[in-house]
C-alpha cells in the first residue's frame, strides 16, 4: 500500500513504479532524512501533538533503521519510490501502528527540501576542506619556488618574465574566490524549510524555530510556498561548483602543457600519470585531462537544473525530482577532482633550468627595455615604437635582445647607457616590486597573507561543522528534549 493511496482504487503500473521512483539515488539522503525525522518527533512531543511514549518507540525504531541502512541490511526497492518512504515503511514494520503518527505536520515536500539542505551543509564543509588542501599545497609550491624565472603568457605567446611561485599563487588566489563563494551560500542554504508542510503551512501548533535549533539551522525560510519549491541554494551551489571546475581546468590545462616535451616545464608523478597500449614511450597526463573533460559534466549538471526550474509555477512539482541527480553528480565531481589534485600538486617536479631559459627567450624583455627609456625621459609611446623597432631588426638579424651591445642599441636611441646591458630576467622580475607584481619580495608576502587566510578558512569550516547535528546525540536525548 502506498503512502498516498487512499486516493486510488487501481495499483500503480510496475513501468511507473519504476519510471517515477527515486530510491535509485536519493538512498543517499538517508542520514539526513532520519536526522530531520528525529528533530521532527522530538517537536511533535514537546509541543504535546504526539504522546511521549509514541515519541520514545519512534526515534527507537528510526535507530534501528538507521543502523540497518548503515549495515547494507535494508533492501531498496522501486516500490517504495523514495528513501522518506523507505524509511517509513521499515519503521512500520519494527513498531507499528505509532509509525503512522511520525508524519504528522509535515509533507514529503518540505521534508525533501531539508534532507536536501542538509546533504548540501555537509557537501560544502567537505569540499571546503578539500579546497583548503589543494590551497595549502599551492602556498607550499609557491614557496620552495619563490623565485624561479619562468615566461609568463598572454595568448599563449611569451610575454614577459614572472617567477613560478607567482604563477602558483594565481591559482590560489581562484581557490580563494571558490571557497567564499561557498561559504556566502552556505547561508542562504543553511535555512529551515521544515514546518511548510505540503504548501500552505501545517495546522499544528509546531516550534519551527526549536527544530532549526535541533537541527543546526541558522534560520526559517519565511514562506510556506517558497519553502517547498525554492531550489536556489542547490542552483547556487551547483554555480559554485561550475566556477571551480573551470578554475580546477584551467590548472590541469597549464599542467597538460607544461608536462609536453614541447614545453618542459615539469614533471607529473608516475603516480598521477598513464602510459598507451601500442606506444611504449608515452606517459600521458590522464588525470590532469580528466579533470579537464568532468567540468563539462558540472556544467552541464546546472544548466540541467536551471533548464527544470525555469518553467515551473508554484509550489512543488515532480520535475523537482530532478535536483537531486543533477546536484549529486556536481557534489561528487567537484569532491573527486578537488581529493586528487592535491596529491598531484605536491609531487610536481619543476624544470629550474628550462623555465629560465625559456623565460628570456622570443624578445620578452622587450618591455623591460621600453620601460628603461621611459625612465630616461622618453615617453611611453615612443619608447614602445623605439623597441618595435630594435625588435624587428632583431627578428631579421636572428639576434637576441640580451646580445646587444651599447652601441648597438644607441643606434635606436641615444637615451641608453651602459646599465642597459644589465636588463635581464632576474632584473625584470625583481622590478616588479607593486602590490600584487611578480617580485619574490611580493611573491613572499603574498605567500604570508595566503596563510593568514588559509587559517580563516579552516576556521570557518571548524565552527560550522560544530553546528551541525549530531545524530548520536540527537538520538539519546529525552523525547521531548
Amino acid at each position: 500500500m502506498k503512502l498516498w493511496g487512499g486516493r486510488f482504487s487501481l495499483p500503480t503500473e510496475k513501468q511507473v513504479e519504476q519510471f517515477t521512483a527515486s530510491i535509485q539515488f536519493d538512498w543517499r539522503l538517508y542520514e539526513d532524512d532520519i536526522a530531520g525525522s528525529v528533530a521532527h518527533c522530538r517537536m511533535l512531543a514537546r509541543q504535546g501533538i504526539i504522546s511521549p511514549d509514541d515519541a520514545r518507540q519512534i526515534i527507537a525504531g528510526l535507530q534501528q533503521v538507521y543502523d540497518q541502512i548503515k549495515r547494507g541490511e535494508l533492501e531498496f526497492s522501486s516500490d517504495l519510490e523514495d528513501i522518506h518512504t523507505h524509511v517509513e515503511s521499515r519503521l512500520r514494520e519494527l513498531i507499528g501502528e505509532p509509525a503512522g503518527r511520525l508524519h504528522t505536520a509535515r509533507s514529503r515536500n518540505d521534508q525533501v527540501a531539508l534532507d536536501l539542505r542538509m546533504y548540501a551543509r555537509r557537501f560544502i564543509i567537505g569540499l571546503g576542506r578539500q579546497l583548503i588542501a589543494v590551497q595549502s599545497v599551492l602556498i607550499d609550491l609557491a614557496e620552495r619556488h619563490l623565485d624561479w624565472v619562468m615566461p609568463g603568457y598572454t595568448h599563449l605567446q611569451r610575454a614577459q618574465p614572472i617567477v613560478l611561485g607567482h604563477h602558483l599563487l594565481a591559482y590560489r588566489e581562484m581557490l580563494a574566490r571558490d571557497f567564499a563563494r561557498y561559504r556566502d551560500s552556505y547561508a542562504r542554504v543553511n535555512l529551515l524549510p521544515l514546518g511548510a508542510g505540503a504548501l500552505a503551512g501545517v495546522p499544528y501548533p509546531t516550534d519551527r524555530n526549536y527544530l532549526a535549533k535541533l537541527l543546526g539551522f541558522a534560520g526559517l525560510l519565511a514562506n510556506s510556498l517558497d519553502a517547498v519549491s525554492d531550489r536556489d541554494f542547490a542552483l547556487e551551489v551547483m554555480s559554485a561548483n561550475a566556477i571551480l571546475m573551470v578554475h580546477l581546468s584551467r590548472l590541469a590545462e597549464d599542467l597538460i602543457l607544461w608536462s609536453s616535451s614541447e614545453f618542459g616545464f615539469v614533471e607529473i608523478d608516475d603516480r598521477f600519470a598513464t602510459g598507451s597500449s601500442i606506444m611504449p614511450q608515452k606517459k600521458n597526463p590522464d588525470v590532469a585531462e580528466l579533470i579537464r573533460g568532468k567540468a563539462g559534466r558540472v556544467f552541464g549538471d546546472l544548466h540541467a537544473l536551471l533548464t527544470v526550474m525555469k518553467g515551473l509555477p508554484l509550489t512543488y512539482n515532480r520535475d523537482l525530482q530532478e535536483d537531486k541527480e543533477a546536484f549529486f553528480d556536481s557534489a561528487d565531481t567537484c569532491l573527486a577532482c578537488s581529493s586528487i589534485l592535491a596529491p598531484m600538486l605536491s609531487s610536481l617536479k619543476f624544470n629550474q633550468a628550462r623555465l629560465r631559459q625559456t623565460a628570456g627567450e622570443n624578445y620578452s624583455l622587450a618591455t623591460d627595455y621600453a620601460d628603461y627609456l621611459v625612465g630616461k625621459g622618453v615617453p611611453f609611446r615612443q619608447a614602445h615604437s623605439i623597441i618595435g623597432q630594435v625588435v624587428a631588426w632583431c627578428v631579421e638579424q636572428g639576434r637576441d635582445l640580451e646580445s646587444l651591445s651599447i652601441n648597438e642599441l644607441r643606434h635606436f636611441s641615444d637615451r641608453f647607457d651602459p646599465d642597459a646591458i644589465e636588463i635581464n630576467v632576474d632584473y625584470s622580475v625583481n622590478r616588479r616590486q607593486g602590490q600584487g607584481g611578480t617580485a619574490p619580495v611580493q611573491v613572499e608576502r603574498a605567500i604570508q597573507e595566503a596563510r593568514v587566510d588559509l587559517s580563516r578558512q579552516e576556521e570557518w569550516v571548524n565552527t560550522t561543522e560544530t553546528a551541525l547535528p549530531d545524530l548520536d546525540e540527537l538520538f539519546s536525548r529525552p523525547p521531548a528534549g
